[in-house]
């Protein structure tokens, strides 16, 4: 946010980057991560230097130095250590920040809907050589994360191909208790969980790929006279990496991914049979 907002004062000062970077004696390179959210060393003499030659409101100025402390807080999950992927760091960044989160799953469950089982067999599926007490530290992640439903003012809409629920994930057993989980939870407010049946057929969601769109709420300065609302960004993981998608052009292609989802998913209680019924099939 910090990044965002000072790329877009200088851009709307009309101050080229190397006016930006001779007035705190900083590189492009350096520039280029500020401004990009990347990980540097923020001063607030420097930022403050920036405010003055962009010209920003005093309120603007006070606003963007408060964020530089928040910027520097490190979060829960860096105590977690190499349980956490260099990629999937910024991932828990956005989540642990979002207001809402509405994630399309074509083969495997949320982190955020999983039980400890089910992660477990997921973890020693992706590396069946590691040891017990490093599947527990990613297992202590998941219920880590799991926190965020508790917030009412957080929201998480999972849409997921009935495929997920019939890929037997630490086999019939786990599969049964994860499904009934999928059921009891999502019965709260804040979670919503929908299945999109493989009767459907062809249907855009075949095509996205499964991401995740994380929505964010406003941000105001002190008395609320500066406010800003960061944009929405869509996550998208791959076997070795991960895109962070933000360009107003490209979320909007997923949002309308979504449109088509919604409209081929049950509803919410049909879900809740389809789930109770399966997870009966398993126990037979």
């Amino acid at each position: 946010m910090l990044g965002r907002q000072l790329r877009r004062l200088r851009e709307s000062a009309k101050v080229t980057t190397a006016a930006a970077c001779k007035a705190i004696q900083c590189s492009p390179q350096t520039m280029w991560r500020l401004e990009g959210g990347q990980a540097v060393k923020l001063k607030y003499l420097e930022i403050r230097a920036l405010c003055e030659l962009y010209e920003a409101p005093a309120d603007e100025t006070e606003a963007l130095l408060g964020l530089i402390e928040e910027a520097q807080q490190t979060g829960w999950w860096h105590s977690y250590g190499d349980s956490v992927p260099a990629h999937f760091d910024l991932y828990l960044g956005l989540e642990d920040s979002a207001k809402r989160l509405t994630t399309w799953q074509l083969t495997l469950l949320p982190g955020l809907l999983q039980t400890a089982e089910y992660r477990r067999a997921v973890q020693w599926t992706a590396y069946p050589g590691m040891p017990t007490a490093a599947v527990e530290q990613h297992v202590k992640v998941i219920t880590k994360r799991q926190e965020r439903l508790r917030d009412p003012a957080f929201s998480i809409v999972a849409l997921l191909s009935e495929a997920v629920i019939h890929h037997q994930i630490g086999g019939p057993a786990v599969m049964a208790d994860q499904l009934r989980h999928l059921i009891r939870i999502g019965q709260q407010r804040n979670v919503s969980i929908r299945v999109v049946p493989q009767s459907v057929g062809s249907h855009l969601g075949l095509q996205t790929g499964h991401f995740v769109l994380m929505e964010f709420p406003a941000r105001a300065s002190k008395g609320l006279e500066t406010k800003w609302i960061e944009p929405p960004v869509v996550y998208v993981e791959g076997f070795t990496g991960a895109l962070y998608l933000d360009q107003t052009d490209k979320v909007d292609r997923y949002r309308g991914g979504l449109v088509e989802i919604n409209r081929h998913a049950l509803d919410e209680q049909d879900t809740r049979d389809m789930l109770a019924h399966t997870a009966k099939e398993y126990e037979t």
